[in-house]
Order: C-alpha cells, then sequence, then structure tokens
C-alpha cells in the first residue's frame, strides 16, 4: 500500500490515466468494429466512411501510446486493402 506522499499521489495518477486509456481503447476497438460490420455487410461506400472515421482515431491512440505506431499503421492498412477489394 501507498504510504508516502508522493505514491499516493502516483496511484491517483495511474487511476485517472487507466480510466482515460479504457476510453480511448474502447473508442477505437468501436470504431474498427464497425468498419468490420460494415465490410461483412457488403456496402463499400459505409466502409469506406467508417474507415475514413477510424483512421485518424487509430492514429490518435498510437499517439497517445495505447498503440505501437506501427501496429496502427498495419491495422490500417489491413482494413483500407478490404476494403479497397469490395469492389474487385
Amino acid at each position: 500500500m501507498a504510504n508516502t506522499k508522493s505514491a499516493k499521489k502516483a496511484v491517483r495518477q495511474i487511476a485517472r490515466r487507466t480510466e482515460a486509456n479504457k476510453a480511448r481503447r474502447s473508442h477505437m476497438r468501436s470504431s474498427i468494429r464497425r468498419v468490420e460490420e460494415a465490410i461483412a455487410t457488403g456496402s463499400k461506400e459505409a466502409a469506406q466512411a467508417a474507415l475514413k472515421e477510424a483512421e485518424p482515431i487509430m492514429a490518435r491512440t498510437a499517439q497517445k501510446g495505447l498503440l505501437h505506431r506501427r501496429a496502427a499503421s498495419r491495422k490500417v492498412s489491413r482494413l483500407a486493402k478490404r476494403v479497397s477489394a469490395m469492389g474487385a
């Protein structure tokens, strides 16, 4: 258990950051799910719109350190590839 003043403050900061990170991660996952659902329905326009909305969310998540920047780039690339393959 935290005994010093600085340790108690650190616990408060960690709790605050954890809540923010959970919200960011959930928002990112939801945006990815919307793209995947649009792909599953076969609507290319909806999938493109969802991807356009999801891409900056994933970039922000990477910028905040919740996701590695290359992992975010890879996820965006794979989703974009699946969306573009819908027309073919």
